[in-house]
């Protein structure tokens, strides 16, 4: 089982509003997933960006992969160079 961390979209039409969320790789983008991370509001003013480090650093050294949305949204808030320093 290949887990990914990816965005799970929940929001409406013209009010895009995501999940992050840790999903086995076959399931579909809005399908179930085993547990989440955090959100993701890319239209709101303030922080856009809210995740939960335990539960994502915990993810990661399991070897989850994180897409590539997800890869530039953890470095623009410099979790992504936090997780490598840690390892």
């Amino acid at each position: 089982m290949a887990v990914k961390i990816r965005l799970q979209r929940i929001g409406t039409k013209k009010k895009p509003f995501y999940r992050v969320i840790a999903v086995d790789g076959r399931e579909k983008r809005d399908g179930k997933f085993i547990d989440q991370l955090g959100r993701y509001q890319p239209i709101v003013d303030g922080e856009q960006l809210v995740i939960d480090e335990t539960k994502l650093f915990h993810w990661l050294g399991k070897g989850a992969v994180p897409t590539n949305t997800i890869l530039q949204l953890l470095k623009k808030k410099g979790l992504w160079q936090k997780f490598k320093s840690a390892r």
